[in-house]
């Protein structure tokens, strides 16, 4: 029997756009994913002071998001214990969950260049089989500077040619704020949502 290969994707999501899905759908048919498991996080350890949705929002959004695709799941790792969240742990705590699993951490290629930075990096390699880096074209990294950085890294590179999308959750949420068009961002579910609920409209 073969292994399941589990796509880790994370982020605040706030909200999910359509972006967020069409890099979810590549790295599936590209890395032949059996699942992607969209790692909600409630507390960004970079984002720490910054402005977030509420959680129960944000899950409400990626709910509906991913609700017509069966091989989209939210994985409920990060929001079933107290921050911040650091990959090292998640992976560690994903580990437990899916032990005879193929877990496979998705990174956008900036987050490749700073992952020596990152909290306990080495575990973070160490705790998944491969780094799935989502390469926007025409990018390039300083591999060998990297992998003297992180001991082992290059073996585990896994590159998902992305397509060059200029689109932003920052970027949505201040369109909203100014009364501009955004509903052709989104699913329609979420933008939906988003108008019910009155969400990014400034007070």
């Amino acid at each position: 029997m073969n292994k399941q290969r589990l796509g880790i994707f994370g982020g605040t999501f706030d909200p999910p756009h359509l972006g967020h899905l069409i890099l979810a759908g590549e790295a599936q048919s590209q890395l032949h994913l059996t699942q992607v498991l969209w790692l909600l996080t409630a507390v960004p350890p970079h984002k720490q002071g910054q402005s977030i949705t509420p959680l129960a929002h944000r899950l409400a959004m990626l709910e509906r998001a991913l609700a017509d695709n069966p091989s989209f799941s939210i994985s409920d790792v990060e929001i079933r214990r107290p921050g911040p969240h650091y990959a090292a742990d998640t992976l560690a705590l994903l580990r437990a969950d899916y032990p005879d699993a193929e877990l496979i951490y998705l990174i956008g290629g900036d987050s490749l260049c700073a992952l020596p930075t990152w909290h306990r990096p080495q575990d973070v390699l160490a705790g998944c089989d491969a780094l799935g880096v989502m390469r926007r074209p025409g990018q390039n990294y300083h591999l060998d500077t990297l992998e003297t950085a992180l001991p082992g890294l290059r073996q585990k590179l896994r590159f998902v040619d992305a397509p060059l999308l200029e689109i932003a959750a920052s970027q949505i949420r201040a369109r909203i704020r100014r009364g501009g068009h955004f509903r052709y961002y989104l699913p329609p579910a979420v933008y939906a949502y988003i108008l019910e609920n009155h969400i990014y409209e400034v007070a």
